[in-house]
C-alpha cells in the first residue's frame, strides 16, 4: 500500500508544530508551564503542539483515531494558559476558537482499537529538555494492526549534519520497508541515512537519557562495562536518541526505568522505532523481545528498551542479561 498521502500529512504537521515550539523557545525569556498529576512538566508548546498536530491531520483523515500524550483537562485546570495556547495554536491551523483548540487537543484522549490504524502523537518529547533549551522531539507515528507504519520526529535543535552546526533543526521520517530519511526542518531536500558500521563493542558509543529518573543511569553503565565501552554517555532527551542512533551518530540506545512496574508510552518510542530499524537498526526491549504497540496505549508486554545498529544487538542483550 501506499502511504505517500500519509507521509506528507505527517511531515507538514511535525513541521507546523516544530515551528511553534521554535518560536517560544527563541521568543520567550521564560516558557509558561504547568505540572500535570503525574508531576511531569507539560508547557504551552505542548498543548498547542497537540493541537496543530491533531487539526492538520483530521483536514486530511476525518475517520481516523488519534492518540495523544496531552489532555484538554490541563487547560481547563489552567485557564490563564488557554488564551496563549489559543494565539499559537492560530498561527498554523483555521482554530480560532477556544473550544476548538479544546476539542482538538481532547481529540487525542478518545477510545480507539489498538490494533485497527491510528495516530499516536507526542507533542513534545522530552518537555525538561525543551523547558532548558536543549534536545527535544515532535514525534507521530502511523500504526495499524499493532505495527509502525511510518514514523516523523521533529527534531529542531538536531543539525541535519553532525559535522557542522549550520541548518539546525532536523526532520527524521521513515515508512515500513522504504527507509530512513533526514531533511531540514525547513526545506525539502532529504538524504537517506543508515546506521553506523561499528562492529567493535569497545568502540561503540551510548545514548541514554539525561533525566536520572527516567531510566536506571547506573544499570546502564554496568551494562557498558561489562561490554567494554570506554566512552562516556550521550546524554539526551526525547527520541532524538533514536534519530542520532539512524544518523550514525551512535551505535546503542539504553533505556531502562528505574522501577520493575513501570510500562513505557507507545508515543514515546513508536516514530523512533520504525526509523531506526528502516535505517538499518534493531529494536527489542531488553529480553529481547520486538515491541508490542497493539496492547493500548502503553508497552505492557516490554520491559526496557534497548536500540543499536544491529550488529551489536546480541552482544548488548547478553551483557544485559549478565548485569541486570
Amino acid at each position: 500500500m501506499n502511504f505517500t498521502k500519509e507521509l506528507n500529512t505527517a511531515i507538514d504537521a511535525v513541521k507546523k508544530a516544530s515551528r511553534i515550539c521554535r518560536c517560544i523557545s527563541e521568543t520567550s525569556s521564560k516558557v509558561s508551564s504547568v505540572e500535570k498529576d503525574d508531576h511531569s512538566p507539560v508547557s504551552i508548546a505542548d498543548l498547542a503542539s497537540q493541537a496543530v498536530i491533531t487539526c492538520t491531520l483530521l483536514e486530511d483523515f476525518p475517520d481516523d483515531p488519534i492518540v495523544g500524550e496531552e489532555e484538554a483537562g490541563t487547560l481547563q485546570k489552567h485557564q490563564n494558559l488557554a488564551q496563549k495556547v489559543l494565539q499559537l495554536a492560530s498561527r498554523e491551523t483555521r482554530i480560532i476558537k477556544l473550544d476548538e483548540l479544546l476539542e482538538n487537543i481532547e481529540y487525542g484522549s478518545r477510545p480507539f482499537d489498538p490494533v485497527k490504524r491510528f495516530w499516536a502523537v507526542d507533542p513534545i518529547d522530552g518537555t525538561k529538555g525543551f523547558l532548558r533549551g536543549d534536545q527535544y522531539a515532535v514525534a507521530l507515528a502511523l500504526l495499524n494492526q499493532g505495527q509502525v507504519i511510518l514514523g516523523v520526529l521533529g527534531c529542531p535543535n538536531m543539525p541535519v549534519d553532525s559535522n557542522t552546526s549550520n541548518h539546525m533543526g532536523a526532520l527524521v521520517y521513515a515508512v515500513k520497508n522504504q527507509g530512513a530519511f533526514i531533511m531540514p526542518l525547513e526545506g525539502n531536500q532529504s538524504r537517506q541515512v543508515s546506521v553506523d558500521s561499528v562492529t567493535d563493542v569497545r568502540m561503540a558509543r551510548f545514548c541514554e537519557s539525561v533525566e536520572k529518573n527516567h531510566a536506571s543511569h547506573e544499570q546502564h553503565q554496568k551494562i557498558a562495562e561489562s561490554l567494554g565501552i570506554m566512552a562516556a554517555p550521550c546524554r539526551m532527551d526525547s527520541q532524538v536518541k533514536y534519530a542520532a542512533l539512524a544518523n550514525g551518530e551512535a551505535s546503542i540506545y539504553l533505556r531502562l526505568p528505574r522501577t520493575k512496574h513501570y510500562r513505557e508510552k507507545i508515543w514515546d518510542h513508536a516514530a523512533g522505532s520504525i526509523i531506526v530499524e528502516e535505517a538499518g537498526g534493531k529494536v527489542t526491549d531488553f529480553n529481547g523481545k520486538p515491541l508490542q504497540f497493539n496492547l493500548g496505549k502503553k508497552l505492557e508486554n516490554n520491559i526496557g528498551i534497548v536500540a543499536t545498529n544491529k550488529s551489536l544487538h546480541d552482544q548488548v542483550l547478553d551483557a544485559i542479561a549478565h548485569a541486570i
